[in-house]
Formats: C-alpha cells, sequence, structure tokens
C-alpha cells in the first residue's frame, strides 16, 4: 500500500516560537514514514528531526513571491491531503479556487483558540475574516479541547472533532535539583492583554519573598517595564522570547507555574510545565483539561482566589511536590506519541472516505 501523500501547511524551520508550528513539527517528526509522506514548507533551516525523516519533502520558500510558491504546491501538488492549514494569503485564493472546482483534496483545519474573536481587542477585524475563510472552510474541523469545541459550535454552529494538543514528555522532564534559596514563580507566554502579565507584577507585590519571572516578548514589554521601575518591584524580571531548550531549564528551575490569561484554547506551556513537574495555577475560563483542579494545581475563577492559592503553594513545599508528580502523570496522557497516532488514524479513516469532524 502506498504512503498516504499529506501537504503540512506550516513551517519545518527549527524553534520558530508560534505555537502551532511547533505542533505541526512535532506532529511531522512521529508520523509513520512507511504510511505516510509529508510535504512540508521551509524558510532557512528545518528541524533536524524532520529533515532526518524518511518520505519528507522540504519544500524550500523563496525569499521573494513566497505565496505564489505555496499557492503552486497547493493547486499542482499531488499531495491527498492538506493539513493545519493556515490562515493565510495563499490559502484564501486555494479555498476560493475549490468553491469553483474541486480538486478531490481533503482540507483539514485546527482550532486552538476560542471562536469568539472578536473579543479579543487586539484582533483585527480582517484577519478574522481570513480565518473564516480558510481554517473555518475547511472540510474537516478539529478542536484541541472540549471547550474549544463547544465554542466553535456557539459561535458558528460548526461541528469538530477533538485532538488535543501535545507535549514531548521525553523532552519535558522534571529534575532533581537543590532547593531555590527565593522560591520562583514563572510565566510563559506573548505580553498582551488577555495574557494577564501584569498579574505577576501585582503577585510580585504581594509576594516579596518570592521571584517572578516572565518569559515571553510582546507589545506590552515597555510598558510592564516601565511600571517596574515606576513601582519599584525588585522580584519580577522579564528574560524575553526562549529557545526550547532554555524555556525547559526555566521550567526546572521553577517551583510553580502561574498563568493568568483569560482566552484560551489548550495551552501548551501550561502540559509543558506539568510535564517538568510543576503545579500550575490557571482560570477556570477556557476550562483546561490539562489542569486538575485540587489535584495537580488549582483553576480559579477571579484574581483574589490566584492570589489565595499563589499563596498556598508558596507557603506548602508538601503540596507543590504533590501537585506536581501528579500533574506530571497527567502529562504523559497527552504525550506527542499518543496524540500522533490519533492523527493517524484520521488521516487512515478520511482515506478510506470515513467520516470525521466534518465542518460542511
Amino acid at each position: 500500500m502506498k504512503p498516504v501523500r499529506i501537504l503540512v501547511d506550516s513551517l519545518a524551520d527549527a524553534d520558530l516560537p508560534n505555537a502551532q508550528m511547533g505542533n505541526a513539527r512535532e506532529i511531522i517528526q512521529r508520523l509513520n514514514p512507511n504510511q505516510f509522506h509529508v510535504s512540508v514548507f521551509c524558510l532557512k533551516d528545518p528541524d533536524q528531526r524532520i529533515a532526518e525523516r524518511p518520505n519528507t519533502k522540504i519544500i524550500y520558500l523563496p525569499e521573494r513571491r513566497r505565496t505564489l510558491r505555496i499557492l503552486q504546491e497547493y493547486i499542482w501538488g499531488s499531495q491527498k491531503i492538506l493539513f493545519y492549514l493556515k490562515s493565510a494569503p495563499a490559502s484564501r485564493f486555494y479555498m476560493r479556487m475549490r468553491q469553483v472546482k474541486k480538486d478531490g483534496r481533503v482540507t483539514i483545519g485546527s482550532v486552538e483558540s476560542q471562536s469568539n474573536i472578536q473579543c479579543e481587542l487586539t484582533v483585527k477585524k480582517k484577519d478574522i475574516r481570513l480565518w473564516e475563510q480558510t481554517i473555518l472552510s475547511c472540510d474537516y474541523l478539529f478542536s484541541n479541547s472540549h471547550a474549544v469545541q463547544k465554542n466553535l459550535a456557539l459561535e458558528y454552529g460548526l461541528p469538530s472533532e477533538v485532538v488535543p494538543t501535545g507535549v514531548d514528555t521525553q523532552f519535558f522532564t522534571p529534575v532533581t535539583r537543590e532547593k531555590n534559596a527565593r522560591l520562583e514563580v514563572l510565566f510563559v507566554g506573548s505580553l498582551r492583554p488577555f495574557k494577564q502579565p501584569r498579574t505577576l507584577m501585582e503577585a510580585g507585590q504581594r509576594f516579596p519573598f518570592a521571584d517572578f519571572v516572565l518569559a515571553g516578548e510582546g507589545a506590552m514589554r515597555a510598558e510592564l517595564e516601565a511600571q517596574l521601575r515606576r513601582d519599584r518591584i525588585p522580584n519580577v524580571q522579564f528574560v524575553g522570547q526562549k529557545t526550547s531548550e532554555q524555556l525547559r531549564e526555566l521550567y526546572q528551575r521553577a517551583d510553580v507555574f502561574l498563568f493568568p490569561s483569560l482566552w484560551e484554547g489548550s495551552p501548551k506551556v501550561i502540559l509543558e510545565a506539568a510535564a517538568c513537574a510543576l503545579p500550575v495555577i490557571a482560570r477556570k475560563n477556557y476550562r483546561p483539561e490539562t489542569v486538575v483542579d485540587g489535584i495537580t494545581g488549582y483553576l480559579v475563577s477571579s484574581d483574589e482566589e490566584l492570589f489565595q492559592r499563589l499563596g498556598q503553594l508558596l507557603q506548602d513545599a508538601d503540596l507543590r511536590r504533590r501537585f506536581g508528580i501528579a500533574g506530571r502523570e497527567h502529562s504523559e496522557k497527552f504525550d506527542w506519541s499518543v496524540i500522533t497516532a490519533k492523527w493517524e488514524e484520521i488521516f487512515s479513516c478520511l482515506c478510506r472516505g470515513d467520516d470525521h469532524g466534518q465542518a460542511s
């Protein structure tokens, strides 16, 4: 039996910070090369794990006219499945073309955030429309959590199947280390309003005996650093964007992972932290299934509850240890090998003509 040919609409470049592209790379490298031939785009240097994968075609994009090159592969490529469609001009042109003449391909869109995007003020209306014309117009849609699935149905009336975001539990692991001289609380994410990085600033003022580290970049960094200086908060530190290896070191060094974001799908950073045996505090707003309230960490409904739970964890080393052990165990259910096996089944079913999460 010939391998199923799949075009993954993503970039294979090593350690790009975009979360969805990182997810795509994790899936590609684990797909059985005897069953699946994968084509994927690349700008410069590909992830070595993908470069060394058999039955893989890396399509290098030129400096200019990249959209045209991507569109050429959409139209004339020999792949059966177009997976992880991006919200981009090339995919919009292709989807419009398909409305006129079906080309026999199966398009798969992954929904990895809440669908009430209009509520997130940093997202422009034209970007929402592009998302609707591309990802939401795919033949099949897959949500990365049940909350995302429910929200997609509520906002757009579209059905989807759930395949969670995964984590590499062989890479993100706990380590035995000496006790920190000062407790360390870690946040990883973009510095944007809905991520609520300012909560870490207030936490630094409330808990002066602990250090707070924010890893990530974003539009808010300059004003947050200005607030640090103005309010003289010495125990909050911005460390910028980090590679996967550097992030792992931060997780392994920290004592608590604090993620106060209000609007998410299923954040991979929560899983990475849990895989490194960190207790996690997140919000109930998007009902993350990667945190088991009271077992692996806490899900909170308000800022005051967040600070209360953070205080409990900072004061109780045994509680942090127990939550960390449970979190590590829970994260293994989301290992990328488990998640990729689900995708392999889906791809095989679609090639046989079986239904999966049909969107239209």
